[in-house]
């Protein structure tokens, strides 16, 4: 009722009353007043005036469910939301929703995380209000050793939500962050439920840095920035929100139907690694070349001084300034 209600008060100009609402809607004027309050308690700014009726004259800056169908272009992605004011980690929450058959193409968005989830064991910063905070539920009927490739697709479908949301170009850090001029905006975190045979579900958790007005903590390896930070200037979270989530639809139906391949080529020409001398961090080694392609399964083959092909399935790639 809360978003027809919006509905209704958005496609008018002036004020509607509270009969016109009640017939509208089929419930008492009463419940109209109630559904006011409620909305009131989320951050609409919403007048009423006697023998006027109510008027919406603010929406609040928020990732609300109501706001995020406004103006959504999907068939099935995000058309459940589960917001959440705060939480520990919206990975956390997907994968319980996960677990008790939430359906594909559910969004977990949070204003707050207290501990957000970073790869190997960092915390993704992510103050109130200032970033979006988003995990997907994914039902893929691929087999588990595919299961690399989402983390990749999402890059993609980021890159392209952001640019057509901001127009600003960004570069894509094998495996899993994106960088606008050298700094960190975007962290993905890919997370697994399955068996030898099948995967019962995915989750992806996508951390955008969008009007922070601080740098991020230094004991962080990689400086970050943020979208306000490169355009200067605010940017609505809400509608990066939305065309990521239409890319990520776009994404995944073409992974789904036509294959992998064009998406891999896309990735690699955002790719800010491949070309470059990198070292990579796993297991307590390392391992340094020239990054020279990226398979479908996801991993990244090094060239070594030796002219080896060295293939990296997962680790941390750091930028040497030059070649040992």
């Amino acid at each position: 009722m809360k978003k027809n209600l919006l509905d209704l008060l958005a496609a008018k100009e002036g004020y509607v009353s509270g009969e016109d609402i009640s017939q509208e809607l089929g419930v008492s004027r009463t419940a109209v007043w109630k559904q006011v309050r409620s909305l009131r308690e989320l951050g609409y700014d919403i007048d009423a005036q006697p023998r006027q009726g109510y008027r919406l004259r603010l929406r609040p800056d928020r990732l609300l469910p109501a706001e995020i169908a406004r103006g959504l272009n999907t068939g099935w992605m995000g058309r459940e939301v589960v917001y959440l004011e705060e939480t520990d980690s919206t990975n956390e929450v997907a994968k319980k929703l996960a677990r008790e058959g939430a359906r594909e193409g559910t969004i977990v968005v949070a204003e707050h995380q207290s501990r957000g989830k970073g790869r190997q064991g960092r915390q993704w910063e992510s103050p109130p209000y200032s970033g979006v905070y988003f995990t997907v539920i994914l039902r893929p009927s691929f087999a588990p050793r595919y299961a690399p490739r989402a983390t990749l697709m999402a890059a993609v479908a980021v890159a392209r939500g952001i640019k057509r949301s901001t127009g600003l170009e960004v570069r894509i850090k094998w495996p899993n962050d994106i960088l606008l001029n050298e700094g960190k905006v975007v962290g993905i975190l890919t997370e697994m439920s399955s068996d030898m045979d099948s995967i019962h579900h995915l989750v992806i958790g996508i951390g955008i840095n969008i009007n922070h007005e601080i740098q991020i903590p230094s004991r962080y390896r990689y400086p970050a920035t943020s979208l306000q930070s490169e355009l200067k200037s605010p940017v609505s979270r809400l509608e990066v929100l939305q065309r990521c989530l239409e890319e990520l639809e776009k994404c995944y139906d073409e992974w789904v139907k036509d294959g992998f391949a064009n998406l891999l080529d896309e990735w690699r020409a955002m790719s800010h690694t491949l070309g470059r001398w990198v070292k990579v961090n796993f297991d307590e080694a390392a391992v340094e070349g020239t990054a020279e392609d990226v398979e479908e399964d996801g991993s990244l083959l090094l060239r070594q001084k030796d002219g080896s092909i060295f293939r990296v399935v997962a680790g941390e790639v750091l930028f040497p300034k030059t070649a040992k």
